[in-house]
């Protein structure tokens, strides 16, 4: 429970900051924008699996 609670948690923030970040800095540039979300999901993705997803096996 506690690890569905924390991915939940974890998606949550990531999709708060692509959000802030397309409406504040990147609206009306399509390419920046689509390479700015695809490099964020990208860090989460990295981090979780190497980092955060072993914090619930153990």
């Amino acid at each position: 429970m506690k690890h569905t609670v924390f991915v939940v948690i974890y998606l949550l923030v990531m999709g708060g900051l692509i959000v802030g970040l397309d409406v504040a800095f990147l609206r009306d540039h399509l390419w920046w924008r689509l390479a700015v979300n695809v490099g964020i999901v990208a860090v989460f993705a990295i981090v979780y699996l190497t980092l955060l997803r072993n914090l619930f096996t153990q």
